[in-house]
């Protein structure tokens, strides 16, 4: 199957639904999807954005019909990055931060700052060390679920956001099947607050906190357009002292 049709079926819109938004004719997408015919890159750039396509994909369609890429995927420590670098590390390490995690498309912790490890240290939990992906370390029998005091209402979340995920991320849809077998039956959350907390046991009592994910603004690579930040903030000023960095003597 065209990548193209395969993008198209999987969010459920028809060809003319298509052509209309691109401006492409039903005719002309039918033998682009059948191979009949052979796409201008204006074209498949203004289909793709028609289908809100990731840019992974964007660039996989683009090379599936002998085009070069339309964006880069660089490492994060490149230099081209290194503005991008510098904001992530703001954002992580500014004075007062809460516990936050930079994550990667497939859940891969890629940064965190040392607010995780005062709130790990909290749950008696022992720092990681060599790469962690989030849902393993969060859903894995044995992982940080275990200090949930609502691990259902929680874990049914996160569940739901990655498989929502999982069909524009291969990886990410292998991990979960690989996970699927050792995971409860959780159900949905039925949640009365107008956030969803995670509510956590420690050495100093229960923690409430919930999160908000930033992302960067209109991404022109592929690394960037994969990474979000979760800052996890206290629900309640009993967290916030406990998460509160100690006053130097």
């Amino acid at each position: 199957m065209h990548p193209l049709a395969e993008l198209r079926r999987q969010r459920r819109i028809s060809q003319l639904e298509l052509g209309l938004k691109a401006g492409v004719s039903q005719r002309h997408l039918s033998c682009i999807e059948t191979g009949r015919a052979r796409p201008t890159r204006p074209t498949l750039l203004a289909l793709l954005d028609a289908l809100e396509a990731p840019l992974p994909e964007r660039n996989g369609v683009l090379l599936a019909a002998g085009l070069a890429p339309a964006y880069t995927e660089l490492a994060l420590d490149a230099p081209a990055l290194q503005p991008a670098r510098q904001a992530l590390e703001q954002l992580l390490h500014a004075p007062g931060s809460p516990p936050a995690l930079v994550i990667d498309a497939e859940w891969n912790l890629v940064m965190a700052n040392a607010a995780v490890l005062r709130l790990l240290a909290l749950l008696g939990q022992p720092a990681p060390t060599g790469p962690v992906n989030l849902l393993d370390w969060l859903l894995a029998p044995g992982g940080l679920r275990g200090c949930m005091l609502n691990e259902a209402e929680v874990c049914a979340d996160v569940l739901h956001r990655a498989r929502r995920e999982a069909p524009q991320v291969p990886a990410l849809a292998a991990r979960l099947q690989r996970l699927a077998a050792d995971l409860p039956a959780w159900p949905a959350p039925a949640v009365a607050t107008p956030l969803l907390l995670t509510r956590l046991r420690s050495q100093v009592g229960e923690l409430r906190l919930f999160s908000m994910f930033s992302s960067f603004g209109a991404p022109m690579d592929v690394t960037l357009a994969s990474l979000r930040i979760e800052h996890l903030f206290a629900a309640d000023a009993e967290t916030a002292r406990a998460l509160a960095v100690p006053p130097v003597a």
